[in-house]
């Protein structure tokens, strides 16, 4: 488990057409209309720092092509759109991402499309989700939206009071909600559903990526900040809220010194077609000058999730 390999993976992303330098993170993965959709946080211009999402289009879960851009509109998305989660809903594309570059006041927003590629149509009710609690400071990003039971789970991360450590929470929405703000009820009013404690997780956890295998939600999450190394953890649940560590140590490391992944190997994306799995994840071996997307097959059995 954890172990890296020396030679480089066989998928390797990152856009460099807007910037002149390679730039991907946030993976997401969906299978719609006979191929696959990966959308994915880059920078919209060179020299800056906010955020834009990325669509790309692939056949073997390899090679991607660029299809589109979901950009900035909105005057709540003006500092950027970042982090997005897609789910497929009756024939439809579903985009739940943050907006970025607020602090404090990022939060979660919406929007639909027919094609997954183009003309995203917002929710007029954006950012549909924040969390209220004294535990946290009210901001919500990275959000993962999962149907379990009866309801949709929306997993997003935050931070304590003082904006220094990053934790997981998660509200929910009845099966049939058309994801407006009215109707997320949030579950995490008294208290984190986790909160980085082995030491590897620093001073953070985000990027909750929910899949169910044998009637158990297995979550991977990022553990530490960015470059710290973040390294991938996983937790289980039967429940969706109450949720307890698999693995002590990360299910996914960093690499070694001068392999492509050494500064991280994060935010991860588990995605499942059944009789196989793939984690999508970022990393960069020079501190976030460059970032790229890859993945790994993921194999389980009696204990859990596996690399392969």
């Amino acid at each position: 488990m954890g172990q890296s390999k020396a030679k480089a993976p066989k998928m390797m992303y990152a856009d460099s057409s807007r910037t002149g330098k390679p730039f991907s993170k946030n993976p997401f993965v969906i299978q719609f209309k006979g191929r696959y959709l990966m959308y994915s946080s880059v920078l919209p211009v060179k020299g800056s720092q906010s955020r834009e999402i990325e669509i790309t289009e692939s056949n073997d879960l390899i090679h991607w092509k660029n299809v589109g851009f979901l950009t900035i509109q909105e005057p709540y998305e003006k500092n950027g759109i970042s982090a997005p989660c897609a789910l497929v809903i009756k024939g439809k594309v579903h985009v739940f991402y943050q907006t970025y570059g607020n602090g404090k006041n990022d939060a979660i927003c919406h929007a639909i499309s027919e094609d997954g590629i183009n003309n995203f149509v917002r929710n007029a009710t954006n950012p549909i989700f924040r969390p209220d609690g004294d535990w946290n400071c009210g901001r919500a990003i990275d959000a993962e939206v999962f149907l379990f039971k009866g309801k949709y789970y929306m997993y997003y991360a935050t931070r304590d009071p003082n904006f220094k450590i990053q934790m997981l929470g998660v509200a929910t929405a009845p099966a049939n909600t058309n994801f407006n703000r009215a109707e997320w009820t949030h579950q995490s009013k008294l208290a984190p559903l986790l909160k980085p404690e082995e030491k590897w997780e620093g001073e953070c956890i985000e990027a909750a990526s929910i899949i169910k295998r044998n009637g158990i939600l297995y979550m991977f999450y990022a553990g530490a900040y960015d470059n710290w190394p973040q390294q991938i953890g996983v937790a289980t649940s039967k429940d969706g809220t109450n949720w307890q560590r698999l693995f002590k140590k990360p299910f996914l490391e960093n690499g070694k010194p001068g392999e492509w992944n050494y500064s991280e190997s994060g935010h991860p994306d588990i995605f499942d077609l059944g009789n196989k799995s793939y984690l999508f994840y970022q990393g960069n071996k020079d501190q976030g000058k460059t970032w790229w997307i890859s993945n790994v097959e993921v194999g389980w059995n009696k204990k859990g999730p596996y690399l392969k």
